[in-house]
């Protein structure tokens, strides 16, 4: 391989780390006062402090594993130091199977190598970061024509091809590539697996669903190196594109190795309703005592006052929920999807307090059952 092609994307790769020592005295200009996303410093601010990393971050680096369903958020405030975890977020909806993607329409997460190129705060799923998909390897490899394209992390739970977290998660990850990206990271490395390599039941389930397919396992051989050498050092290799559109991984030989973390859970570690004895099938579902009529209502009336909270021309969709028990009360009513820290707390607080039903029944006694509703918001016109 002639050197200059080498030697062109080690520099790029290079760049793709390098950020300018800027101040960072308040929110992104691109996060507007008022909206949901100018609450999350607090919360931020917060967690930081908690796990010990300073705030505000100046750098930050993301990666995604398929089979895992998750995405990791690493942080540092120096060039020289190595990445920390801050957390471990749940992707909360999958398309696609095992492999790159290669073009339009065959709704592939992609994997490989890549950063944040757009930033998209009034995507209709809430927020979106968006990733260079084709990069240079995907231009040599993919669907000349129709390689496809659009490829976010973003909220609102759904996807065909992209990476989505819940809206209250989205909020977080938005916010905190806003801030290093003012600070100047202008590239935010976004590596995505398809398993976490040293994860046994991860293993197994891969070589399983591909073992019709050399291909796929060979590509996910490829990519092995840049995941093997972030775990032992928390430092990100240069990554290297031949003309045939392979990656090559070059790390520093002498970067300090560091012990390799073992992540086991995303986010709540605990179950919630682990105390429950909750019946799946029930002879009989929960009624809202008041009537059908009435519930409707009442939720419509939720939806109205929690809409005139949002930024003009906005919407959201949040998914609540929650247990009925055996005397018909609602509790841990909890938002999985949308949201924010205060919005969320108003809905659990009106859901546990004002829903009265009468209670699931099974082989003629009452049970405890747990149940979901919907709620779509949209906030009045900007006239």
């Amino acid at each position: 391989m002639p050197a200059k092609s080498l030697i062109s994307v080690f520099l790029l790769a290079a760049a793709m780390q390098a950020v300018s020592q800027t101040s960072f005295n308040e929110s992104p200009k691109f996060v507007k006062s008022g909206s949901p996303l100018a609450k999350v410093e607090d919360s931020l601010k917060q967690e930081f402090k908690e796990k010990g990393l300073e705030w505000p971050a100046r750098y930050m680096y993301i990666r995604a594993f398929k089979t895992e369903r998750q995405l990791e958020v690493w942080v540092k405030g120096d060039y020289a130091e190595a990445f920390q975890l801050f957390k471990v977020y749940k992707v909360c909806a999958t398309s696609g199977t095992y492999g790159p993607k290669r073009k339009e329409g065959d709704k592939q997460v992609p994997e490989g190598f890549y950063y944040v190129n757009e930033f998209n705060p009034n995507s209709n799923y809430h927020l979106a970061l968006g990733l260079n998909y084709p990069n240079a390897s995907d231009a040599i490899l993919s669907d000349k024509d129709k390689p496809g394209g659009d490829i976010y992390i973003h909220g609102n739970c759904v996807t065909i091809g992209c990476l989505p977290l819940t809206d209250s998660l989205i909020e977080q990850v938005y916010y905190m590539a806003s801030v290093v990206k003012e600070q100047g990271q202008d590239f935010i490395p976004v590596h995505i697996y398809p398993l976490r390599y040293d994860n046994l039941k991860s293993q197994e389930q891969f070589i399983s669903k591909t073992k019709a397919k050399a291909e796929v396992q060979q590509f996910a051989q490829s990519i092995k190196d840049a995941y093997e050498y972030f775990e032992d050092t928390h430092q990100l290799p240069a990554i290297m594109i031949t003309p045939q559109g392979g990656y090559v991984v070059a790390g520093n030989p002498n970067a300090p190795k560091v012990p390799r973390l073992k992540i086991i859970e995303t986010n709540n570690v605990k179950d919630p309703y682990a105390a429950w004895n909750l019946e799946e099938k029930v002879d009989k579902v929960p009624f809202f005592r008041d009537g059908n009529g009435a519930l409707q209502r009442w939720l419509f009336q939720l939806s109205k006052e929690l809409s005139a909270t949002l930024p003009a021309n906005s919407s959201m969709s949040l998914q609540v929920e929650f247990i009925v028990d055996k005397e018909g009360n609602t509790k841990i009513a909890t938002v999985i999807r949308g949201g924010d820290s205060k919005m969320n707390a108003i809905i659990k607080e009106r859901f546990e307090k004002e829903l009265k039903w009468t209670p699931a029944i099974k082989e003629g006694k009452p049970v405890n059952t747990k149940l979901k509703q919907n709620l779509n918001l949209t906030a009045p016109e900007d006239l």
